[in-house]
Parts: C-alpha cells; structure tokens; sequence
C-alpha cells in the first residue's frame, strides 16, 4: 500500500480537525444551556431572598425599639 500523499494527510487531518469542532460545539452549546439554567436558579433566589429580607424588615419594625417598655407593659 503507498504512503499516503501529502494532500490525503492534509484532508484527513482537516476531516478530523473538523469532527472535533462539531464536537465542541454541541459541548459549548450543553455548557451554555447549563449556564443559561443556573443563571434563572440564581435569579429566582435573589428574587426569594430580597422577598424574604422585606418580610423581616416589616417583622423587626413591629417590634419594640426598648425592650424594657414591652416586659414593664406586661406588669
């Protein structure tokens, strides 16, 4: 069999140079899609977290700003 001719080795290293982008491509795109996800997962838990920190806030506003004035108001 005849040593393969330098244009035969150039076209099968271009063929697998290609098959290799297809591969990290359709990689790229899985990576993107999991960056995409986690992206709406963190800004649903900002959104919960800044809900949940006004929820506090209106809780601490009702308590008593001395709390020697709510035991004495129980006596």
């Amino acid at each position: 069999m005849p040593a393969p001719s330098r244009f035969d080795q150039i076209a099968e290293r271009v063929e697998r140079l290609l098959v290799r982008h297809e591969e990290v491509q359709r990689t790229n795109a899985l990576l993107q899609d999991q960056v995409n996800a986690l992206t709406r997962e963190r800004d649903a838990l900002k959104s919960r977290l800044g809900a949940a920190r006004q929820r506090l806030d209106a809780l601490l506003e009702q308590l008593p700003a001395d709390p020697t004035q709510d035991s004495s108001a129980s006596r």
